[in-house]
């Protein structure tokens, strides 16, 4: 099969071979041209999926599949976002030397494109700092404020499949090392851009005149994160699994556990060492059907009491406890129960702040805070938005995000949340208690809550702004049986006021559906929130709403 190859894309494909500094890529890149230029139809249409655009550069980044391409994440894109953000900060601070610090973690490609950024930063004269070694997100945003730098970027692609990587980028000063939002997204950009339209890569000045920081950054992350919660005696003996997803969180964990008095887990030693392959896992996401088989297979074997997992770059946490009527034997917590109880547990002990979580998550959280006379704020989702909530003493979202210790790190980070639900649960052991228990007590404390998701996965993202204007097109009167009261379109929100493309329906029962798409998937997502009088009655509120939602995000 042949087709005619489009001059343009060809044009566009032997540019970023001129430039690009990677055999691997270039020698893959070539390839493909060859065929493209033989009329091969298949190179052709890979040629444009390549060329046609370019992975976009926002508040979350960059995020996206390895290879060859503007579409791609490769050496020259990320050597262009460094340039890019280098000339922002330079603009930004004028008549000062700003200074980054570079973290990576253990995806494929992650060092060697944190070497580029910090042989590029220096090339502009930045003070660029280079971690150590490989290492959690949470760490390198403890490390901006750390050092005091201007900005933070890491290598990572968090929880995504194998084959991607990621470029996150925060910045200090002001924005206390949170990571960036609106504008400064849009003018990073702009500079990146100008960076790729002159094509030539090579001409971007480099140094090696970078710092290697040394491990006492690491040490101060670990004496910091160790006083969350100290070990009270309930924690003696507590028998207990832990996972790294084949990620880059236990080694930082375990100093943490000792210098903090925990007994060590059992791991999964499957999973334990970084590994870029991701050989067990389908999707290296603790949320992910199976990603957690291989935990609760060892906890049976160890009959342990809990399984802590973070994900590969240890910015989030699982918690599973036994559940006889689970499938596994086991249960995954939602990232609604943990969120809930690190906010109770953050709520008993402030003496005034805020309790702050994405508006997408549990209102669970606000019943809490009024409960303590704290204040609450609801959120866009992602931890930019979470991490500037004023007040901020805990910050949590659905998927499986903590924020617990706001004056260490302004980020979500699944090693702390791990440090205070340690401390939940070894303080419930002193008095007979499990995780289970405080679940209950907590029910009966503040109501039976309950959320669920439906998400839907789509290869044409078209099909996603599809929906979203059918719903506000038509507006649905009723999600399953249960009439809808009203719908917040926070593409009109008031100013002040989250806004995004988000329709939240609030229906007569109480309970609530909230519709987006994925901020770094294509998926839409609707999340369902119900507060019943029971669990039994939540459960069936939810599994009645869940079907309803089911049929309101089908495609037209």
């Amino acid at each position: 099969m042949s087709a005619p190859a489009d001059e343009g894309v060809l044009a566009a494909a032997a540019a970023w071979l001129a430039q690009d500094p990677d055999e691997s890529t270039r020698s893959e890149l070539a390839e493909l041209l060859d065929r493209a230029r033989s009329g091969d139809a298949v190179a052709v249409a890979e040629l444009h999926d390549r060329f046609d655009t370019r992975l976009a550069f926002g508040t979350a980044g960059l995020r996206g599949a390895l290879g060859a391409g503007s579409n791609r994440m490769n050496r020259v894109l990320v050597g262009q976002a460094a340039a890019g953000f280098a000339a922002y900060l330079r603009a930004a601070t004028p008549g000062e030397t700003p200074s980054v610090v570079i973290g990576y973690d253990g995806r494929r490609n992650s060092d060697v494109f944190a070497r580029d950024s910090a042989e590029i930063f220096a090339g502009a004269g930045l003070r660029a700092i280079l971690l150590p070694r490989l290492l959690p997100t949470p760490v390198l945003a403890f490390a901006v404020r750390h050092f005091g730098a201007s900005a933070g970027v890491m290598v990572t692609a968090s929880h995504n499949p194998p084959d991607d990587n990621g470029y996150k980028v925060y910045l200090g000063g002001a924005d206390e090392g949170s990571q960036i939002v609106s504008p400064a997204d849009a003018e990073i950009a702009a500079h990146i851009l100008a960076v790729a339209e002159a094509a030539d890569l090579g001409a971007v000045p480099r140094s090696d005149d970078y710092e290697i920081a040394d491990e006492s950054v690491v040490d101060a992350y670990v004496a910091a994160t160790a006083l969350v919660a100290p070990a009270p005696a309930g924690g003696a003996g507590m028998p207990w699994v832990y996972t790294a997803m084949h990620g880059v969180g236990y080694e930082t964990l375990q100093r943490i556990l000792e210098t903090a008095g925990y007994p060590l887990p059992t791991v999964v030693a499957q999973q334990i060492e970084p590994d870029g392959r991701f050989p067990t896992v389908a999707f290296p996401n603790p949320e992910e059907p199976g990603a957690m088989d291989l935990s609760y297979a060892t906890a049976r074997r160890v009959g342990a009491e809990f399984i802590l997992a973070n994900d590969p770059d240890a910015d989030r946490l699982a918690v599973a406890i036994p559940d006889a009527a689970a499938p596994e034997g086991w249960r995954r917590l939602t990232g609604n129960e943990v969120g809930l109880l690190l906010g109770w547990r953050a709520a008993r002990t402030a003496r005034g702040g805020a309790l702050a979580c994405s508006l997408v998550s549990s209102p669970g959280l606000q019943t809490v805070a009024e409960h303590y006379g704290l204040d609450f704020h609801a959120t866009l989702t992602g931890f930019k938005w979470i991490s500037r909530a004023p007040g901020l003493i805990f910050g949590f979202e659905e998927a499986l995000g903590y924020l617990v210790n706001p004056e260490t790190v302004r980020d979500k980070d699944g090693i702390s949340a791990a440090v205070a639900i340690l401390g939940l649960i070894a303080e419930a052991r002193e008095s007979g208690e499990t995780l289970a228990d405080l679940l209950a007590r907590f029910s009966e404390t503040f109501g039976f809550f309950a959320s669920g998701q439906v998400s839907i996965r789509v290869d044409d993202v078209s099909i996603i702004g599809r929906i979203m204007a059918k719903l506000r097109a038509a507006p649905p009167t009723k999600v399953g049986d249960v009439a809808v009261d009203r719908i917040d379109d926070l593409l009109a929100a008031a100013p002040g006021e989250p806004s995004g493309d988000v329709l939240r329906l609030w229906l007569a029962d109480g309970s609530r559906v909230i519709v987006r798409p994925s901020g770094t998937e294509p998926k839409l997502k609707a999340y369902l929130d119900v507060r019943g009088d029971s669990a039994a009655d939540a459960a069936a509120r939810l599994a009645a709403l869940d079907a309803g939602a089911r049929v309101l995000v089908t495609a037209p």
